[in-house]
């Protein structure tokens, strides 16, 4: 029984935290690293220390943390088609190598500078890569440790802890869990593996236990005393959450089914309101952005009028009713990827391997540059570089009757890429637009231009990475 579990078998919230750090942690070694690495190489090829305030120093390590954001590298624990970090690492830096010999070699700058002889940064690089491998070893150790230590306590057991328990299970172990309430509330398959012990009104019985955090269900009751013993709990340093809470500290989004009307009143955020300043900087931004896209892709965005005209017979442009900002129907502009009459039959959900996609449409699926064409759409004002994504009037009637709060994501603009496609794999269905949801609402809730700029990264790495849907 976990009665018996001692205090050196837990991990502080503190501890738990730390595992968000990670990434920062291993983006500073690897800039410390970088550096270290560089002037190694400079004093053992020409035999003086490194020149700070040449460019070169700068350029080359920021090349290399950008290979190793669009690789992946900061989530040491995932597996990314089949290569794990190391193996991510390796493939990267031998890429950045070759781009960076041959743009060397290309650029002819190697002549009047010594420091970006090849025979200096590759070999930089090549002692950089164990470096870097050897950081993620001791960091996925670190995480296995650690996590394995963690036991969390859930009070209450309803169908929305059940959606909780399966996701907790479903992505990478944060630990494990005791779920505190009458046991035959605890029959669902879903808590095979999950320890249900007594009732809530045994709370006094697991307050002393070493708890890395408690997680209390929406709609359970608590009496004053419960209220009080985990009010002691918070004050001796366990975090005490609401299941939205933890969804958006920890998983950056907020399954609608866990909301209610007090929460939307009360939650602080949602600074995307109309008429804030937030919003009219936003404007400015995407209206700076778009223009500046625009200018830059036009050249691609003409070779892949030719490549569709080529491909097959239509037009180049495919316009669609979509819904916008406060449910205002808009058309949106895209290249065409699909057959010419392809939606005859009426609208449908797109799927991934859909029939309906020409050639050419793809790889424009693929590298979302089908999209390119909203760039206008954004220029009008119609809709934003991140946002939303907007869907089809046809399917949002359905979508609002299956889907709670579902038209909470009109309250902004749509957009071009957002939170949601950037941090959920392909989807076409209820249940994939439900999941989409709880990102969407997390963005318009703790929306920052930080976190655009974010999303906006994130968008590159995922058209690199060929994940474009």
């Amino acid at each position: 029984m976990f009665t018996e579990v001692s205090s050196e078998g837990s991990v502080s919230t503190k501890s738990l935290w730390s595992l968000r750090s990670i990434p920062v942690m291993l983006l500073i070694g690897d800039i410390l690293g970088l550096i270290t690495c560089l002037n190694l190489a400079v004093w053992l090829r020409l035999g003086e220390p490194i020149d700070w305030l040449n460019p070169t120093v700068y350029g080359f390590v920021l090349f290399a943390l950008a290979g190793l954001y669009l690789a992946d590298t900061y989530k040491p624990d995932t597996q990314i088609a089949g290569l794990r970090a190391p193996a991510r690492i390796l493939v990267c830096n031998i890429i950045v190598g070759v781009i960076s010999a041959a743009l060397i070699y290309l650029s002819g700058i190697w002549k009047e500078n010594p420091l970006s002889w090849r025979s200096v940064l590759v070999p930089s690089l090549a002692l950089f890569t164990p470096l870097a491998i050897w950081s993620r070893m001791m960091a996925v150790g670190w995480i296995r440790t650690n996590v394995q230590q963690s036991r969390w306590l859930i009070l209450g057991a309803s169908e929305n802890s059940n959606e909780f328990v399966g996701d907790f299970q479903a992505r990478t172990p944060l630990g494990r869990l005791v779920v505190l309430t009458d046991l035959e509330k605890c029959q669902s398959p879903i808590y095979k593996n999950v320890h249900c012990v007594g009732s809530i009104s045994d709370l006094p019985c697991w307050v002393s236990q070493p708890w890395s955090g408690v997680l209390v269900e929406n709609k359970l009751e608590l009496s004053d005393d419960q209220v009080r013993q985990l009010m002691q709990m918070r004050l001796k340093g366990v975090s005490v959450y609401k299941l939205p809470d933890f969804y958006e500290s920890l998983w950056y989004k907020l399954p609608s089914s866990l909301l209610h009307d007090n929460w939307f009143a009360y939650s602080v955020g949602f600074n995307l309101v109309q008429g804030r300043i937030d919003s009219k900087i936003k404007r400015v931004v995407d209206i700076i952005a778009a223009t500046i896209l625009l200018v830059v892709l036009s050249p691609v965005m003409l070779l892949v009028a030719i490549a569709i005209k080529l491909d097959s017979p239509g037009s180049i442009f495919y316009s669609q009713v979509r819904t916008g900002l406060n449910g205002k129907p808009f058309k949106v502009h895209k290249f065409r990827s699909m057959y010419k009459d392809a939606e005859k039959r009426g609208a449908q959900w797109a799927q991934e391997r859909d029939p309906r996609i020409t050639r050419v449409g793809y790889w424009l699926r693929i590298l979302r540059l089908d999209e390119l064409p909203q760039i206008m759409n954004v220029l009008r004002g119609e809709m934003s570089l991140i946002g939303p994504r907007p869907e089809r009037p046809e399917f949002d009637i359905k979508l609002k009757e299956a889907i709670p709060y579902y038209e909470v994501r009109y309250l902004v603009k749509p957009g071009i890429s957002g939170w949601a496609q950037v941090m959920y794999p392909y989807g076409a269905s209820i249940e994939d637009a439900y999941e989409k949801l709880s990102y969407d609402l997390y963005y318009i809730k703790n929306y920052s231009l930080l976190l655009d700029i974010a999303i906006a990264l994130k968008t590159v790495r995922v058209v690199l990475l060929g994940k474009g849907r």
